[in-house]
């Protein structure tokens, strides 16, 4: 394996601002690797210790707008912590997003992407990384925007799961036979306890289905919970963005690690 990544930021995120962390490579093994799925190879970044294993696995799934350099500095953060994490690319038969100028081709192309064929990949890659020395017995996800909304579908979706963290994932919406279901429909279904993370201020995001699905939770007595930062927007771990908020961002990975620790990954 290499070290450093050269890949930046995406195209769509403009402009970049200076609270954007970066995180070494040092001490760690850290790659871009292609994981067999069912239907060929993705491409995905890992990093993990530079020492033996077996290591906790941590699945990062991407923003919409890909695994670009902020994702894979997350996945290097989870290394330094003796996480094997791995970010698969899990829009890659759609097309790359990564160059793309304007959120609105982005979305266009996240339409197109079937859960079934997501979660499959997800599948894939838990293995890949079990395969290479992550802890089949530890394995967590997490995921932000886009993939907050996958982590609570492949928490209902897969049983070696021991816990799970979701950032302001959207929880409810119109289906589509692409994505058929929502993390309200699966609330019931959760085979790991999942930590939310939501802003109070996300317009994309109301506290109304918030309440709802924390209703849903209620009913079938799950142990995921919900945390909502009364004053933070949408994407307010995105330290590369405008929506920044460090306190919350920093307030939501303690408890993010905290309730890896809780459960056993």
């Amino acid at each position: 394996m290499t070290a450093e990544s050269k890949v930046g930021i995406a195209a769509a995120i403009e402009p970049v601002i200076a609270t954007q962390i970066h995180t070494s490579s040092a001490g760690l093994l850290a790659s871009d690797i292609l994981v067999p799925t069912a239907d060929g190879n993705i491409p995905a970044y890992v990093a993990l210790p530079d020492g033996e294993g077996p290591h906790p696995v941590v699945l990062v799934v991407q923003e919409i707008f890909g695994v670009h350099e902020h994702i894979r500095d997350v996945v290097r953060r989870f290394a330094h912590l003796g996480y094997l994490a791995i970010a698969p690319e899990l829009y890659v038969r759609q097309g790359d997003v990564s160059q793309l100028p304007l959120i609105e081709d982005i979305r266009r192309i996240v339409a197109t992407v079937p859960d079934a064929q997501v979660l499959s990949d997800l599948d894939a890659t838990l293995a890949w990384a079990t395969s290479h020395s992550g802890d089949a017995e530890r394995v967590g996800i997490t995921g932000y925007c886009w993939g907050g909304r996958i982590t609570w579908l492949y928490a209902a979706h897969q049983p070696a799961l021991k816990a799970a963290v979701a950032w302001y994932g959207r929880l409810q919406g119109e289906p589509t036979a692409l994505q058929p279901r929502s993390p309200l429909d699966v609330a019931g279904e959760l085979k790991a306890p999942v930590l939310g993370l939501y802003g109070g201020q996300d317009a994309g995001i109301p506290q109304d289905s918030v309440q709802k699905f924390l209703f849903a939770l209620n009913e079938v007595g799950s142990a995921s919970k919900v945390h909502v930062y009364g004053e933070a927007p949408h994407a307010f771990f995105a330290d590369y963005r405008s929506s920044y908020r460090r306190v919350a961002a920093e307030d939501g990975w303690q408890r993010a690690l905290e309730w890896f620790r809780q459960h056993g990954v």
